[in-house]
């Protein structure tokens, strides 16, 4: 059987249970919103940078429940990013990864700032022209370019992103 014949079509898959964990862990639990690293927005319970009303505000508390909705609500954004910028066949392993980082990094979209998608510059990511090409390999691989923050490169970015090229490739993450 070809490979490529067990990769189901992205817009059938939803974020696995063991892909939602992945995120929550990666992203760690914070009841107070506070920016994770000086100069970014603030985030709040699992990463979320929103709130029901609008953007996360400092010192905003935030409690498990309400967490494990915002996380909820965050990762179906996450996951729809990917659907709708790599609309090609994906095993269950490669798309988790995808959605990890696309909740992390959002979208692009808007010129705001590099994304899963596009990135401010204009254009497709790397992430996103090479699975439109067919190489799922070389796609696994730009996931290890998002380590950044600010252009600097971050310990825990980068210990994220090798777990999340770990799972793409279909490894244990």
């Amino acid at each position: 059987m070809k490979e490529a014949a067990v990769r189901v079509a992205v817009a059938a898959l939803t974020l696995s249970a063991s892909g939602l964990i992945g995120i929550a862990v990666s992203e760690g639990w914070e009841p107070v919103a506070r920016p994770p690293v000086p100069g970014d927005v603030p985030t709040g319970g699992f990463g979320s940078t929103r709130s029901e009303s609008g953007p996360m505000k400092a010192g905003e508390r935030i409690d498990p429940v309400r967490g494990l909705i915002l996380l909820q609500r965050d990762a179906g954004e996450a996951e729809r990013i990917v659907q709708r910028c790599a609309p090609v066949p994906m095993h269950q392993h490669e798309f988790d990864a995808f959605v990890s980082l696309a909740y992390n990094v959002g979208s692009g979209k808007a010129g705001v700032k590099d994304g899963f998608c596009e990135l401010k510059r204009g254009g497709p990511s790397t992430i996103v022209r090479r699975l439109l090409a067919g190489d799922y390999a070389g796609a696994c691989d730009a996931i290890l370019a998002w380590d950044r923050f600010q252009g600097k490169p971050l310990r825990g970015l980068t210990l994220r992103r090798e777990r999340e090229r770990t799972l793409c490739l279909g490894g244990v993450a």
